[in-house]
């Protein structure tokens, strides 16, 4: 199922590894096992950072070090990962245990940001370091693009949150209002407030993306961007 988005297909041992969630195991009477990703996103953290060092560093030949390694810590961060992973369906089939399931694991951006990891490293270990670089050029270098375009709105808690301390040593509280839609498919509304007042409120497909947009929209009408 992975190979029509890596365009080539991997150890299948490695890959049911990558898919499966520590909670699958420990609900397997596996407590101490490693028979699910966590060392195989280990590897493919570093992976990960590795290729898309090198696609950055081509893609961008006139950035300073600074630059390139603001953009690489978005791109590699959960946030993006996760996006990346919805997108390719891994939602719908990494391997979680019962109490995980109900939780919304299926939806956390952590579970699908590591299981990918562990995809990349799959891949990796299998020897398809080239499927690896054309799946991460295809699917990730496009938010690159637009996180050097919009780089204030992806940087927006870290600058409110620099603000309010400056100003009297306190940070923005972000509240969840209401979640809406299907399981599989939430929408969560987030407000910002700060010095007890709300200054905006966003909606977004996880908590992460509706607090960035409440963030941005917050900068703007405080007018620190």
């Amino acid at each position: 199922m992975l190979e029509e988005f890596f365009f080539e297909e991997a150890d299948k041992k490695l890959v049911t590894l990558a898919l499966t969630h520590p909670s699958y195991t420990k609900e397997n009477g596996e407590i101490e096992s490693l028979e699910n990703y966590e060392r195989l996103e280990f590897f493919g953290d570093s992976v990960l950072k590795l290729f898309t060092s090198k696609l950055l560093y081509e893609s961008y030949p006139n950035y300073p070090e600074g630059k390139l390694s603001k953009i690489r810590s978005i791109l590699v961060s959960d946030f993006t990962l996760s996006k990346i992973a919805f997108e390719i369906g891994l939602d719908k089939i990494i391997i979680l245990g019962h109490a995980e399931e109900k939780q919304g694991g299926r939806i956390r951006e952590s579970n699908l940001a590591c299981s990918l990891e562990a995809i990349l490293g799959a891949y990796y270990l299998s020897g398809k370091e080239t499927a690896v670089e054309k799946f991460l050029e295809h699917y990730l270098m496009p938010f690159a693009s637009d996180i050097d375009e919009h780089f204030e709105k992806y940087n927006a808690k870290d600058v409110l949150q620099q603000y309010t301390q400056g100003v009297n040593k306190t940070l923005p509280i972000y509240e969840t209002v209401s979640v809406k839609g299907p399981a599989h498919k939430p929408i969560f509304k987030i407000q910002v407030s700060w010095n007890g007042e709300v200054i905006a409120t966003c909606e977004g497909s996880s908590k992460k993306e509706a607090q960035q947009e409440c963030a941005y929209e917050a900068c703007k009408k405080l007018g620190i961007i």
